[in-house]
This record gives C-alpha cells, sequence and structure tokens, in this order.
C-alpha cells in the first residue's frame, strides 16, 4: 500500500481523481487543496470518510506546509493537480495564476527534492512526481494537425503562459536534479464536479434554468474532450508505467466547436428534461474572448502505443452521463456557487 500526495484533490480534476484512485487502487491518498472558489470539500464527501484518505488544507506555495506534508505523510508519489484553470479569470487577474502555477509548481519540486535526498536508495529509485498541464501550452492549431509531444510551447493566454512556465520547471529539475519527473498535457475535460464557470456545465446549468447560452465570437473555435474518469485512468497509468522524464499527451479524439457543444448539450437536456421548445433557442452570442486561441487537437499516439491507455467513454456516452449528473446535483451546484460565482462574464480583458 503506497501513499500519493495529491495536491489540488478538491478541484475538479483531483476529486475525480481521489474517487477513481480509491476505486481502482489500494493506496493511501493525502489530498493538499487551498480550497478557492474552485476547490470544494463538497467533492470529497465519500472520500472524506475513508479511513485511507487524509487532508490537508495547505497551499502548495508555502514552503513550511509542503515540507511538513512530505515529513508527516512520506509519499511514494506527488500528483500535482493544484492549478488556477480559467482562462477568463487569467485575463482579469493574471497574478493567482503566477502565484499557484508557478510559485506553487517550483516550491512542491523543491519540497519533493529536499524529501528525496533524504530517501534510501529503493525509495529514491520508485519515488514519481506527476505534473499534470494542458494542451494549451502548445498555443493554437489551424484547420488541421495534432499536438503532440515534440511541439514547441506557445502560449496565448496568461493561464497557459503560467502552466507552460510550470512545465518547463519540472522539466528543468529533471535534467538538473533528476527528480524522477513525468508531465502529462490534456485536452478539454468534462465530467461530474466541474466549477459552473467552465463551457459544460455553465450551458447544462444555463439551459436547465432557462437562461442565455453564451457563445463567443462565431461558436467555431474547436476543442477535443475528454472525460475525466478517462483522463484519471491515463493519469495512473503513466505513474506506473510511464517512463520518467517523459511527457504525455492525453485527449479524447473527440474535437467539437463549440457551437455544436451547445447544440448537442441542449439536445439531451431536451430529452432528460422537456419543454415545449428547444434550448438551442436560447443561445446568444457575444463579442469573442482576448487572444481565444481557434484550435487545439491532441496526437494521444504516444500514451496508446507505449502504455496501453484508450479511453472508454464517447463523447455522446460521456456528455449524457455529464448531462445527467448535473439535473441530479443541483444541491450541489447551489452549493458550490453560492456567494462566489453567478455564472457572470468574465474575461472581457
Amino acid at each position: 500500500m503506497a501513499t500519493l500526495l495529491i495536491t489540488g484533490g478538491a478541484g475538479f480534476i483531483g476529486s475525480n481523481l481521489v474517487h477513481y484512485a480509491l476505486d481502482h487502487t489500494s493506496d493511501r491518498l493525502v489530498i493538499v487543496d487551498k480550497l478557492t472558489y474552485a476547490g470544494s470539500l463538497l467533492n470529497l464527501e465519500r472520500p472524506l470518510k475513508d479511513p485511507r484518505v487524509a487532508f490537508v488544507h495547505a497551499d502548495i506555495a508555502d514552503r513550511g506546509a509542503m515540507a511538513r506534508a512530505f515529513a508527516e505523510h512520506r509519499p511514494a508519489a506527488v500528483l500535482n493537480l493544484a492549478a488556477e484553470t480559467h482562462v477568463d479569470r487569467s485575463i482579469d487577474s493574471p497574478m493567482p495564476f503566477a502565484d499557484t502555477n508557478v510559485v506553487g509548481t517550483l516550491v512542491l519540486l523543491d519540497a519533493a527534492r529536499q524529501y528525496l535526498d533524504a530517501l534510501d536508495a529503493p525509495a529514491r529509485d520508485s519515488f514519481r512526481f506527476l505534473h499534470v498541464s494542458t494542451d494549451e501550452v502548445y498555443g493554437t492549431l489551424g484547420a488541421s494537425g495534432l499536438f503532440s509531444e515534440e511541439t514547441a510551447y506557445a502560449p496565448n493566454s496568461p493561464y497557459a503562459a503560467s502552466k507552460a512556465s510550470a512545465d518547463h520547471f519540472v522539466r528543468a529539475y529533471f535534467h538538473t536534479y533528476r527528480l524522477p519527473v513525468l508531465i502529462t498535457n490534456c485536452s478539454n475535460n468534462y465530467g461530474p464536479y466541474q466549477f459552473p464557470e467552465k463551457l459544460m456545465p455553465l450551458m447544462i446549468l444555463n439551459a436547465i434554468d432557462g437562461r442565455p447560452l453564451p457563445i463567443y465570437g462565431d461558436g467555431g473555435n474547436v476543442r477535443d474532450w475528454l472525460h475525466v474518469e478517462d483522463h484519471c485512468a491515463g493519469l495512473l497509468i503513466v505513474l506506473d508505467r510511464g517512463r520518467v522524464g517523459e511527457k504525455y499527451n492525453v485527449g479524447g479524439g473527440n474535437e467539437r466547436t463549440n457551437l455544436d457543444v451547445v447544440d448537442r448539450i441542449c439536445d439531451v437536456v431536451d430529452e432528460l428534461k422537456p419543454e415545449p421548445e428547444s434550448r438551442r433557442r436560447l443561445k446568444t452570442f457575444v463579442p469573442d474572448r482576448p487572444g481565444h486561441d481557434r484550435r487545439y487537437a491532441i496526437d494521444a499516439a504516444k500514451i496508446r502505443r507505449e502504455l496501453g491507455w484508450t479511453p472508454r467513454h464517447t463523447f455522446e456516452s460521456g456528455l449524457r452521463e455529464t448531462v445527467r449528473w448535473y439535473l441530479e446535483h443541483r444541491d450541489w451546484c447551489e452549493q458550490v456557487q453560492a456567494g462566489r460565482y453567478d455564472r457572470q462574464r468574465l474575461g472581457l480583458g
């Protein structure tokens, strides 16, 4: 039974990873989270009742807190999912993204390096530091092509720039200090427990409530959609089998325009919660956000070929499951938004 230290474990992907790891491993889990607006203990109600789970309320940029977490819990691996992630918020206020995504990652790396120095040889050899990143570090694509692990970084938003910087620090700690790191770059995740500022939950909840569905620009921006459970499965496979010092792109192979996604959400909500008129009537085109990347698409051949990972969800099955989850968890939706967010437009620059 190993101990995994999961930072950002109360956030969207992090909490899903905690649920997935409890269901698919025998590992002990130490969750570290600052509990910002997008991280909530409501996401961890079941895990926090499990004796294999410990929770540490801390900021990964707090050197003392991270040193104590390593010393007390002695993890066999770190999975770093702690991050500010919403592009629109990074446009309005970039500094928190630098504080958490860059400085926080650097503090965590250094705490891991010092912890590793005190371990015996077998523990050092088996230790892993998995840094979870995004395809947004690669910038934007034209009408064709895919992001591979060899694609040059070209971030176009403050969020993407902060994640790109963090990736570079992780790589540097491998080459300079031989810290046994792994990096993953994923496409757009969707699924349960996602804070309603992101496209999927925002459109689902607005469609349910009969509120306008704001579509940026012409709605033609393309994203590759990955169900969060498939992403979590990929992370554990990379942690177990990935080659130290390597990076792996994790994508669902589900390219859709934003307009296509909104239309399908409307159709599924109409099916599960019928109304006399289609929710498509709620679509509203609004001014695009500054620096909006046109297209992302992931080449996931490496993780498929080398590690045997394949996504289980199709876009249609995953979307239906996701819409049903938000319909059945309205109390969660209201509680995580209360006093923090009313689905207002952000990121106008």
